[in-house]
């Protein structure tokens, strides 16, 4: 691996300004500590500075996820992670991420400027500049509902999302439907295009019609309801599995607001398990993510990279909450 030496050797400069560019020396220039430490993690040098880090420390890059208050959805998972990562010794930063952040800096070269170990990442969409960085990074990281292909250093961590979206559609069999459709935000997201897929694949592994117009998604919630819902009413359809549970309620209100009982004329499903489920009119059945868990399995994958082994996906099992939005098909409309 390369050492100070080679890296002053590389850029022309002394190895005593490759060191203070590396520790952020306010005598040196933004635009040369830029240069350096993009020269140092080009040259593998990312390793050896942190092998001597003398703080450990551990970041939590989150976008586009609430986390600050107990009933949104990023509060336990982050938990989760801190609570293992903490007692074994680690600084855990909450960092929120921004495009102006990516685009400014590498992901490689802003890790090491804040000698951060490893990251569990959380919220990012496809088109966030640091996922092209994550092809080739060499910084151990965690993604959450994220994934890179042949990236050593790169794990991914969620739920089961094929499991949770075969109980879905077949606890709706059971009760009885035929036409089950699908609700979705816009597809701009490695989550949402693996459960629009699982959807289909459901329904098809129960036997069920299984028709593309039976879906629909759209950047905006209340668009989808104006847009798909009704199509969907329209089209006979009798129970709705949503990509995530507050567009299960919107549904449910939509629904209700059309003069549709639920229950007893469509049944809604939703995904995740917010704490608001449990209080919706009527209550939401829905798919359960344990998130506490899935940050702990996020430190341990996390661990697993930093001491070279190589995790590649790690799923939790999903599992179905059954309450009042879902009941037996009492008419064929």
């Amino acid at each position: 691996m390369a050492t100070l030496q080679d890296i002053a050797d590389r850029l022309n400069i002394s190895k005593g300004t490759v060191s203070k560019a590396l520790n952020g020396a306010p005598d040196i220039s933004e635009t040369l500590q830029k240069t350096v430490l993009e020269t140092a993690v080009e040259m593998g040098y990312t390793k050896i500075r942190r092998q001597k880090a003398a703080e450990k420390k551990l970041c939590i890059l989150i976008e586009n996820v609430d986390y600050k208050e107990s009933h949104q959805f990023g509060y336990e998972i982050l938990l989760g992670f801190r609570q293992l990562a903490e007692p074994a010794g680690y600084t855990v930063d909450i960092v929120d991420t921004t495009e102006k952040l990516q685009k400014s800096t590498p992901y490689d070269v802003f890790m090491l400027q804040n000698q951060y170990l490893g990251a569990f990442v959380v919220g990012f969409s496809l088109n966030d500049p640091w996922m092209k960085d994550f092809q080739t990074s060499r910084t151990p990281t965690v993604l959450y509902d994220n994934y890179i292909i042949a990236n050593p250093n790169m794990a991914y961590v969620g739920i089961d999302n094929n499991e949770g979206m075969e109980l879905a559609v077949s606890h709706l069999k059971k009760l009885g439907h035929k036409k089950i459709g699908y609700l979705s935000s816009a597809l701009g997201s490695h989550i949402m295009q693996v459960r629009h897929k699982a959807f289909f694949h459901a329904l098809k592994q129960n036997g069920l019609k299984s028709d593309p117009t039976c879906a629909g998604s759209s950047y905006y919630i209340t668009q989808c309801m104006e847009k798909h819902l009704p199509r969907l009413l329209d089209m006979g359809i009798t129970g709705i599995i949503c990509s995530y549970d507050l567009i299960a309620n919107a549904a449910m209100i939509q629904c209700q607001q059309l003069g549709y009982k639920v229950p007893d004329e469509i049944s809604i499903i939703g995904f995740d398990d917010l704490p608001i489920c449990a209080y919706t009119s009527p209550p939401l059945t829905t798919i359960r993510q344990e998130r506490i868990q899935l940050g702990k399995s996020a430190y341990y994958a996390l661990d697993s990279l930093m001491n070279q082994i190589s995790i590649g996906t790690l799923l939790l099992h999903a599992k179905l909450i059954e309450r009042g939005s879902t009941g037996e098909v009492l008419s064929d409309k």
